[in-house]
Order: C-alpha cells, then structure tokens, then sequence
C-alpha cells in the first residue's frame, strides 16, 4: 500500500471516530442529514450538536416505550450516594468526548417529584410564553415558544436536590458555554457574568466568588449535571413548579440589564461619580441610556432617586434600575487644637499636653504630634504642632510655642527614670551595667517538655522540620522562614501509638505571622501567648484514637506562608499518654494528611538551634532586696542562667538550649526597695517582646525595637512603699540574648 493512499484511509478513520465521539448531552432526537449543526463560542472544542427541535409526537411519555437512547431515563435511588472514591476527569460539555464511555458509578432514576429544599411555591398554570422554558421532571423534554428540545438526560432528583443538563438549559436561555482544560473547569458566560463549575465539587464561582451548592455537579453518560437552582440563582431565573403536571417553568427574560453604583457616602456638593453595568442576555450591544433625576452633584442636602435604564441593539429596553442617594451636608474638615499645663517651663521639667481637638462627626482617625517632648534640656523657644485627620482625610494643624528657661530642674538621666512610660525606652550609658553588682539569685526547674523547631530556620525545602514524642507538660516553640520559592503551609500532625484513646489539651497559644520580619512575628506570637495566659482563651482538647493521626496547634496552618515570610509559635499543651509528633512545611494544596509520613527529615542549619529539652519552666523567686543600689539580674547568659540541655532526636545528638528561648521564667522579687525602676536591657543585639509584669503585658518596647547595649525600657516603678513583684518573661524569637533586669534607686522628685 502506498503512502498517499495510507495516509487516506488514517485520515478517514479519524474523522469517523471524531464524530462517534460526540456527545450525548444535547442531541435531538430527528438526527438525519437535515439536523443543523451548531459551533458553540468555546474556549477549547470541536464541532458539536446543540439539541433541536422535533415534533410534539414524537417526544414519548415517561411511561411510555423509549423513542431513542437519548430519551432513556436511567433508574437510581434517589437515598444513594457516590460509591466512586476517584474524581472523574470533566468532559467537555461544548467539545468531543473520548469515545469510551465515562459515566460514574451511579445511575440516575426518577423519583416521584423534585424535593429539593429551596423550591418555590406551586402554580396551577402550565406551558411557556414569552421565551419562558418549561423542564418536565424525570423527563429529558423541554418546550420553549412552542418548540420541544432533548436534553442529554433527565432532569433528575439525586440526594434530594434536583439537577438539569447544564449544556441544554444554556442553551436555550442563550448563554455560552466553555471549558478550561487547564483548571479542568466548565464555564458559562452570560454577558459580563461568568460561572465557573468542577465535577465532583459543590464549590462553582460567579465571577470569582465561591460559592455552595446543595449538591456536587456530576457527570451522567458524558452529560455535565448541575443543581437547578445554582443556576437559577446566579443568573437571577425565577421559576415556578407545577407539581401536578410535574413541570418547572424558568421565566426568561431577553431584555438587557442595567445597575450602577455610587459612593457609599455622597456630600452636598461634592461631585458624584457613578459607575454603571450592564449587559445583554442575547450578548447585543446596548446602544442608549437613559437617566431620570440624575445630578453631577447635590446642592442641597436629603434624600434623592436616580434611576436608569439602557437599550440594546434590538430596541428593548432594560427595567429601570432605582438607587435612593441620601445626601448629608458637607463634610468639614477636624480642627486640631492642644494646649500645654504651662507656657513657660524649667529644662528637664515634664509637659503636659491636652489634646482639644474636635471633629464634627467626632470621627478624628489619625494624631501626630511633632515635637512634642516630655521635657526639653536646652533654652530657648520650642515649637510644638498637633495634626488631626478625620475619616473622610481632611487634615487640620495647630502649632504652639513653649518657652524653655535656663534654669535646670532634671538631668537628663534623672528625668528618663522618673517619667519614661512604662513600655517606653530611654538611651544611658550601657558600659556601666557590667560593673552592677548581680542579684544572687537562685532558681528550681517545673517539669515542662520543650519542643524547640527552629533549626534550619529558613527551610529550604518542603519536609518535616522536626519530629518527636512526648507525655504530659509540653510546650512548642516553632520559628521558620518559607525559603522554598512557594508558597507553602506548616503543620503540626500528632499520632496516638498507643492501644487506648488520649487526650491532648491544648492550654495557651500564642501565633503570629505570615511576617517579612522576624522580630515582628515573633514578639507578637510571646504577646498573644501571655494575653492567653491572661484571658484563658486558646484552650482546646483533641481525642486521638488508638492508632489515629490529627492536625494539631491549627493555628499554624491557617494561611499560607508565601516566600520570605515567617511564622512564629508558642504553645502549650498536656497529654495524657505518649504522643508522637511531626512539624512538616508543605505546598499550601498538599493534604498534610496524605503526605507528612513520606516527607523527608531535613538537616539543621547549624546556626540555628532545635531539640527536646526537660525542665523548660525555670522558677526565680529571691527574698531579699532589691532596688536600694543599682544591680541587675541577667537571663540567657549560660553563666547565672545555665543553658537548658536536652536532645536533638533527628540528628541523635546532644543539644544545648543557646539563650534559653522557649524557657518561661516565673520571677518573684518578695522585697523591691521603694522607688525603685525595674527596667529591661538587651546585651545581645536588637530585642523586641513583651513582659507580664503584675499580671499585665508591658511592652519591650512600644513601637521600635530596643538595642543593645545603652538602651533600656521601663518595665515598672515601686512606689513609696516597698513591694513584692511578679515577673514572667519568654526570650521572643527574632531578636537577641542575653539581656538584663536591671534595678535602679529613682532620683527624688521636685
């Protein structure tokens, strides 16, 4: 055979299978060679066949003998559900199916009537008119104008939620149909609204919003099956059901639709802008509008309505659409106003500023002070201004001149300790803080497993960043960095290897992140941990049964963590029997579930640390006074403060706790001196945390970070009398140890 005549036969024989290959979701049942063919507006096709017209007696009773394969209602029960635990890959509703049939592994059957919870009420009447499309149940007939159609198959009750052929209902209310063979998706266009729908999955979008059907879409002999009324209700088709002659009538409408919008507050005078939308069912092109009470802007201030309407090419017009515009008076800008206790003030003598600003709607957003000094030390004029901003970003400024004599009340160092705020931070010469003499302290250690994944901080790859077991007291600190060039999530998956059920309490938490900045995430993860201390809040219990897998500390895997971005966790947690526990980052669509058991084990980073360490609850409490000299009580320095040593269980190595984070200290100082500053002082770097001092979260410190080493912020201030203090301290990831508390006696105050 020579290859010319070879490549015929091939040719041939392709486009007879192409042709076998249609499918059935729309065919009418007259299929001679004078049945039009229909190209539909798709994406990603080949030719198809719409359903078409036949004659009233050819279209067979339910109860009748089957006119075609096309007219067969399948039998089913309607109580049933999917026994397939596999998706089926989507056909194409607008193109070629394979020629090997793909239908699910269950049938669809009459029932007696649709019982799907949202029906509307019933109606007597009967027929269409108008363009309105009447579905007869349990049948594959449709009559619009007079015309009757089949359906690929019948509408059908599945689950108790009524389901049409997506394909043929479009078609006859004149939208277009397409899918996307990259998201897999089926995709209904109706003028500038676009529905998107999954086989197997009850989520379909209108114009990117998700949303829920009643059931999942499903495909039934390579016929695409959605619920009636999703479609119903993103297209805005009202219908009615005639159970009697067991008929749904969809009430069709060809004219255009037109809406706008306007800004959600309209001032008399300002200029208003109106947004308009509109389209066509027929996708004509709209060729007028038309407004009624319509103004660039109010002068006066009340209630207006503005309607509008538009034509498209055909001559219709749409129904008005109406939007009642309440018109307040203008808006007028805040008056920013301040005034001072003094006009005239010693240097180092402290200023009160009393914020007078007022706002017509008390609606003042934004206050920034410039200048605005607790004391000045050097003489002279000092001008201070004061700017306001309202909701609506009018701004005012005030502005005020203070006169600073030369006389001196406080030194700058004496007035930093008297009236820096608590959680404020002041500049002193830190070189003198080796020399104080250090608190002699001692401490005993509560029983507290700590799980510390923080080692390679930044991961480089998806895998499980830690893996351990452990009974009772145990508490998580968890610090990475998404460096896998995706965006991923982090979970923690906990396993009962036990014979008998346990419990997991899940008692404090503390989360932060998705952050760019380390330090950020980490303060506020030590911050949400103490305020749930504090609160209770955070408490959960989780029952793991013998043998049983669950998703842990959930908090950690609520966002994705996109690529730079770090998350920071503290968490405690008591269970009642032995628990193992993996702490893996994945792809964010992964199903933890299905994969943490084949992730790899990822190296260290050897910067970082991880381990297991005992005893991570380290208890202080010292009897003798504090505060009548200068002294101070160091945390983190392996020195006073010994490194906590456990494990590292993936590498089988010893493990040092290198600034003891995750190790809460419970501080009890029984005799601080009257008039006594307790402040913090990093000695490593830049730190940023919080402190629960009394049982109240200071800051460390409020806004900026605090650095190392001639910084320090206020924690606290005895008064007159001598007192016994409460001090609860965690090293917050992202900044640096050691650090210092340090005591100092306050000046006398003039």
């Amino acid at each position: 055979m020579n290859l010319k005549k070879k490549l015929s036969i091939l040719t041939a024989l392709a486009v007879f299978q192409a042709f076998a290959a249609i499918p059935a979701n729309a065919l009418a049942a007259d299929q001679s060679d004078s049945t039009p063919v229909n190209t539909a507006k798709v994406k990603s096709v080949e030719v198809i066949k719409k359903e078409q017209t036949i004659a009233e007696s050819e279209v067979k009773d339910q109860s009748g003998t089957q006119t075609s394969d096309n007219d067969t209602t399948e039998e089913t029960n309607p109580e049933s559900t999917d026994s397939s635990g596999t998706d089926v890959t989507p056909v194409d509703p607008a193109a070629p199916a394979d020629s090997e049939d793909t239908e699910g592994t269950e049938e669809e059957a009459p029932a007696p009537t649709p019982v799907e919870v949202e029906q509307p009420s019933t109606s007597s009447q009967s027929g269409t008119a108008g363009g309105d499309l009447t579905l007869y149940m349990n049948s594959n007939k449709m009559v619009q104008d007079g015309k009757t159609y089949l359906a690929g198959q019948p509408m059908a009750v599945k689950n108790g939620v009524s389901y049409v052929a997506i394909r043929a209902l479009v078609d006859r209310v004149g939208y277009d149909v397409k899918y996307d063979n990259t998201t897999k998706e089926t995709i209904i266009i109706s003028g500038e609204d676009e529905l998107r729908f999954k086989t197997n999955s009850k989520i379909y979008t209108v114009n990117g919003e998700a949303r829920t059907m009643k059931g999942a879409a499903y495909q039934q002999k390579n016929t695409f099956m959605v619920p009636l009324t999703s479609i119903t209700q993103a297209l805005n088709i009202t219908y009615t059901v005639n159970q009697s002659a067991k008929t749904v009538v969809l009430k069709l409408s060809t004219k255009p639709v037109a809406s706008f919008t306007v800004p959600k507050e309209v001032f008399a005078g300002d200029n208003v802008t109106y947004t308009t939308k509109y389209s066509s069912p027929k996708g004509l092109d709209i060729v007028d509008e038309r407004w009624t009470g319509r103004q660039d802007s109010f002068d006066q201030p009340g209630t207006y309505t503005v309607t509008y309407a538009v034509q498209d090419s055909s001559g219709q017009w749409s129904d008005p659409y109406s939007v009642t515009i309440q018109v307040q008076k203008p808006n007028l800008p805040p008056v920013a106003m301040f005034t001072t206790d003094k006009e005239e003030y010693k240097m180092g003598e402290k200023i009160t500023y009393i914020d007078q600003s007022t706002d017509d709607e008390n609606a003042i957003e934004t206050t920034e002070w410039d200048n605005n000094a607790l004391a000045f030390f050097v003489p002279g004029p000092k001008t201070i201004t004061i700017t306001v901003t309202d909701k609506h970003g009018l701004s005012d400024s005030y502005s005020k001149i203070i006169n600073i004599t030369g006389e001196t009340l406080y030194t700058l160092s004496d007035f930093n300790q008297l009236f820096t705020p608590v959680g404020g931070k002041f500049t002193f010469n830190g070189g003198e803080v080796p020399a104080m003499e250090k608190v002699p302290y001692t401490y005993y250690d509560e029983q507290s497993i700590l799980i510390r994944s923080n080692s390679p901080e930044t991961v480089n790859s998806e895998g499980i960043v830690y893996k351990e077991s452990s009974i009772g007291q145990t508490r998580f600190m968890i610090h990475h960095v998404n460096n896998t060039g995706k965006n991923v999530k982090m979970y923690v998956v906990a396993t009962n290897n036990n014979m008998y059920p346990a419990t997991l309490e899940q008692q404090n938490m503390g989360f932060a992140g998705p952050s760019p900045f380390a330090t950020v995430a980490g303060k506020l993860s030590i911050d949400r941990w103490f305020q749930s201390m504090q609160e209770g809040t955070g408490k959960l219990d989780v029952v793991l049964q013998p043998g049983e897998s669950k998703l842990i500390l959930t908090e950690l895997s609520a966002l994705p963590m996109k690529k730079g971005q770090v998350i920071s966790l503290y968490s405690d947690v008591f269970s009642d029997y032995r628990l193992d526990y993996n702490i893996i980052m994945i792809e964010e669509n992964k199903d933890p579930m299905e994969v943490w058991s084949t992730l790899p084990v990822l190296d260290r980073d050897g910067v970082h640390n991880r381990g297991t360490y005992p005893n991570a609850t380290r208890v202080i409490t010292y009897d003798q006074e504090v505060g009548a000299k200068p002294s101070r009580l160091p945390l983190g320095d392996n020195a006073s403060d010994p490194n906590l040593v456990g494990t590292d269980p993936m590498a089988y190595t010893d493990a040092s706790n290198a600034g003891n984070f995750g190790v809460l200290y419970k501080i009890t100082l029984n005799n601080v001196a009257p008039r006594t500053l307790i402040s913090f002082n990093p000695r490593g770097g830049k730190y940023s945390g919080v402190a629960l001092v009394n049982g109240q979260v200071v800051q460390i410190s409020e806004g900026k970070s605090l650095s190392a080493p001639n910084e320090q912020s206020v924690l606290y201030r005895t008064g007159s009398y001598g007192e016994s203090v409460t001090i609860l301290f965690s090293a917050a990831p992202g900044s640096n140890l050691p650090v210092n508390l340090l005591f100092t006696p306050l000046p006398a105050e003039k």
